[in-house]
């Protein structure tokens, strides 16, 4: 594995024929910072001279750049994410994807997502956006119990989310997401199947669902240290999942990724390229991207980054040229995690073997000629791939 850490460079790209192509731009602007989250994210305290408009000139420059090292490929998909997308308002959201169009060519099906909190969202908001081409709104439910909200530092009112769900579906948006977070501190079983019904009653057609992971350097993090919380085991973790899954199945969801739910055709195509062997460009502070065989990531502050292109340069903080082994090891690690499963011809003669073990064990399937999690496998995913790789 070559590793670059030079600011501003990046060796020559070459995309990989075949695969879809991705845009993600990040979003860094937030009003407060949630306990829990360890994203590159910023106040506007913790801000000195790069405000929105800026941000966004500066990712007007980023694009240009990028468009020419790529010459300027097809995108299949676009996600705006964060932080707080929608922050900017309609009218930036807008101007940015004018700005992606400028540089580079939107497939005619081309997905394109922006993640929003629902505090900052409102019909008209969901209107702009979507005459502006939006097909796709992933919104931040986290919860409707005002308890767990309030461990996790949510400002967003209980009722908020799936009301900002409704409008967007109202206003025309088919594919609408809520993010749900379980195995908060003092959250019980109730309260989790209380979130995951408010979800399904929305009518959305996407539902993402994840552990609550305390990351050191979070407000979270020092509150589960003195002793204030106390994190959930595995145990109830593992239940809190199964609670989920079994909700969702019986509304007519089916799991697609470990964490991922969707109705037939809701799934995101951006993420499933993340997963599947997609290659992708990172816009923004603290984005990363995937091309060919070199993955790299954007310097993290706005002003650091917002400087670098003043000077015509690749706010890229650093790189690494995957090899083989690494490559090999991704692939394994990431489609595992997926509905459609492994492809058997992915693994070498001792993989299969131990992927035999696998299956004695009551964790993997055979489906054909493709290895997929069993619903016990997807609660030990990890350990899954651990012992593949062994």
């Amino acid at each position: 594995m070559t590793v670059g850490q030079q600011p501003g460079e990046l060796p020559a790209l070459t995309r990989s024929p075949g695969r879809p192509f991705g845009l993600y731009v990040h979003v860094p602007f937030c009003i407060t910072r949630c306990g829990y989250c360890d994203f590159n994210t910023y106040t506007p305290a913790e801000l000195g001279g790069v405000n929105p408009d800026a941000w966004l000139d500066a990712l007007a420059r980023e694009l240009e750049l990028a468009a020419a090292r790529l010459q300027g490929p097809t995108v299949d998909t676009v996600f705006v994410g964060g932080g707080t997308p929608s922050l900017l308002g309609g009218a930036r959201l807008t101007a940015l994807l004018d700005k992606v169009r400028q540089n580079f060519t939107l497939a005619p099906d081309a997905e394109i997502t922006t993640e929003a909190n629902p505090e900052s969202t409102w019909p008209e908001f969901f209107e702009a956006i979507r005459d502006a081409g939006y097909t796709r709104v992933s919104l931040g439910m986290q919860s409707v119990v005002p308890h767990v909200l309030g461990v996790l530092d949510r400002v967003h009112t209980p009722n908020r989310s799936a009301a900002a769900a409704r409008e967007a579906l109202e206003i025309g948006f088919e594919h609408v997401s809520l993010d749900l977070i379980y195995g908060t501190p003092g959250e019980s079983d109730d309260d989790l199947l209380r979130s995951v019904d408010t979800a399904i009653g929305t009518g959305v057609d996407h539902v993402s669902a994840y552990a609550l992971v305390v990351e050191e350097g979070t407000a979270l993090a020092r509150r589960v240290r003195q002793g204030e919380l106390t994190p959930s085991d595995d145990d109830v973790l593992a239940r809190r999942y199964e609670l989920v899954d079994a909700q969702l199945s019986a509304a007519g969801m089916t799991w697609y990724e470990v964490s991922n739910w969707s109705r037939p055709g809701g799934e995101c195509r951006h993420n499933l390229g993340y997963w599947d062997g997609g290659q992708w460009w990172g816009a923004g502070p603290g984005a990363h991207g995937y091309v060919g065989t070199t993955r790299w990531w954007n310097v993290k502050h706005p002003n650091t980054y917002a400087q670098l292109l003043a000077d015509a340069k690749l706010p890229v903080a650093g790189f690494e040229e995957l090899g083989t082994d690494a490559l090999h090891t991704e692939d394994v690690l990431l489609r595992i995690r997926l509905r459609q499963g492994l492809s058997w011809d992915l693994l070498s003669d001792a993989e299969r073997e131990r992927a035999t073990d696998v299956i004695a064990d009551g964790l993997l399937v055979s489906e054909g000629d493709r290895l997929v999690l069993t619903d016990r496998g997807r609660l030990l995913a990890d350990g899954v791939v651990r012992t593949l790789l062994d």
